[in-house]
């Protein structure tokens, strides 16, 4: 995957500014007015929010961003000018008398959030106070964004969608919890899964949840919808198109503040450069796989993003040269797994599947999977529930919960799926799955081997590797224990 040249894009944000303020200090005492932690300040760190978050997003990869945003006659809505202005980025600011600068605050000690406190008098912007500024700013712009974070920038987002649709402009909607109508006739709109379950209610299997939003799509005249799924990564369903799923890139998950900001920016600069909506979306995923392992509301560089393709292109290189790789390492539902095992096979990838508690993450295991990845192309990790590993290993076990040991194990380069089964064996997931070779490791027989049958049906292969000698989880945790 090539980055554009983000430098040729021009994306205009309208939306709710928000000021993001961080106190950070040390904490070594508890008051005794309160059973509460003390944190002596050391630091006070302002950065832009909301609205301004994805406008800065947007500059800091390059591309040409505008912002048009209503702040108050405050403190923080003069620091929200002032830094838009030191960074270069173009605003058409309106001040309102009645409207309070929504600020957030958050105190921190050793990087972790104690406590927030937000101050806020969100009024109803009338859409037309905005129609100058949009006007003017719509003539240069490849795309608009709408951030809309419900706070009253965006009380009637229709005018603003037409005016830009007027121009020819491509209309991207971060949403809140409001009724989709409202933003009918735009080009994308990326809800996370609360917002998107808020809109087309619930769904009990992939499937559903695909055939609500192309219903979805069809009703509101949209080209696709872009839905953020935390851990589970990002799904893209365009009209009338295979969906397309791309796992979280990033295991190692400081704070999610501010990630969605990053998946709308790049999605709307690459697009605005010449990119497909499907590379652009694989560029989001790997740009909030970079800012969620960092503290607080973040960005990525141009040149940071574009060093994260070139490893993931020069680590793929050696596997299937000239393969186009938008899906990273990470965890994933049954369900989802099976469709990108659908797409993987379509690129004529070999799929290998291992299983086991991986409880405690140890050399052993790395050089197993290092080992049963160089069979084929792409490597699925299937771990044990905490119900499965307690009824296997017993009391005390597991000693890492399942989201802990899925985290570690996606984090890991040779493994690309990590899927957790709660049923006794793994079998009636390889059923679903079918891959090309089942792997297992220790002192095994091929005979002995769960699902060696139903693999060897079809044809696929059976193979088991040996461990490193003088390792395993129950010795390590005997050792432990024994400290």
């Amino acid at each position: 995957m090539n980055l554009p040249r983000f430098d040729a894009a021009k994306v205009l944000v309208l939306g709710d500014a928000i000021l993001d303020r961080y106190w950070h200090g040390t904490t070594d005492r508890i008051s005794p007015e309160a059973p509460i932690p003390v944190v002596d300040v050391v630091e006070i760190e302002d950065r832009l929010g909301g609205a301004a978050n994805v406008a800065l997003n947007i500059s800091a990869l390059g591309a040409n961003a505008g912002l048009i945003a209503a702040v108050g006659e405050d403190e923080s809505g003069n620091i929200i000018k002032a830094k838009l202005e030191s960074l270069g980025i173009k605003d058409w600011l309106i001040t309102l008398d009645e409207y309070a600068t929504t600020t957030k605050l958050r105190i921190l000690s050793q990087n972790q959030q104690l406590v927030r406190a937000d101050f806020e008098r969100a009024v109803a912007v009338a859409p037309d106070c905005f129609q100058p500024q949009l006007d003017e700013a719509l003539t240069d712009a490849d795309a608009l964004v709408l951030s809309d974070y419900d706070k009253g920038a965006i009380s009637d987002p229709q005018g603003l969608i037409q005016a830009a649709v007027k121009q020819q402009v491509a209309v991207l909607v971060d949403p809140k919890f409001k009724d989709f109508d409202l933003y009918r006739g735009a080009t994308i709109i990326k809800p996370n899964e609360k917002e998107c379950r808020a809109a087309i209610g619930g769904w009990t299997s992939e499937a559903e949840f695909i055939k609500k939003c192309q219903l979805l799509i069809q009703h509101l005249g949209l080209n696709a919808l872009l839905v953020t799924r935390g851990s589970e990564g990002l799904t893209l369903i365009e009209k009338n198109q295979q969906e397309l799923h791309l796992p979280a890139w990033n295991s190692e998950v400081y704070d999610v503040s501010g990630a969605g900001d990053t998946v709308i920016a790049v999605v709307a600069a690459a697009l605005a450069a010449g990119q497909t909506l499907v590379d652009s979306v694989g560029l989001a995923n790997i740009a909030a796989g970079i800012v969620v392992g960092r503290v607080g509301t973040a960005t990525v560089s141009g040149p940071e993003l574009r060093l994260e393709v070139e490893k993931e292109t020069a680590m793929m290189s050696g596997q299937n040269p000239g393969r186009k790789n938008i899906f990273g390492n990470g965890v994933m539902s049954e369900e989802q797994l099976v469709i990108a095992v659908d797409e993987a096979r379509a690129q004529g990838e070999k799929i290998v599947f291992t299983n086991g508690c991986f409880d405690i993450l140890h050399a052993g295991h790395v050089e197993y999977l290092a080992e049963a990845k160089a069979l084929g192309h792409r490597l699925i990790v299937a771990i044990n529930s905490d119900e499965s590993v307690f009824k296997l290993k017993g009391e005390g076990r597991p000693i890492n919960t399942v989201d802990r040991r899925m985290s570690m194990l996606a984090g890991l380069s040779a493994v690309d799926w990590v899927v957790c089964f709660s049923t006794e064996t793994p079998e009636p997931l390889l059923s679903k799955v079918r891959p090309d070779v089942l792997v297992k490791g220790g002192d095994y027989t091929i005979e002995g081997v769960v699902g060696a049958e139903i693999v060897k049906q079809y044809n696929g292969m059976v193979k088991v590797l040996k461990m490193v000698d003088d390792l395993s989880t129950t010795g390590l945790a005997q050792k432990i224990k024994a400290l």
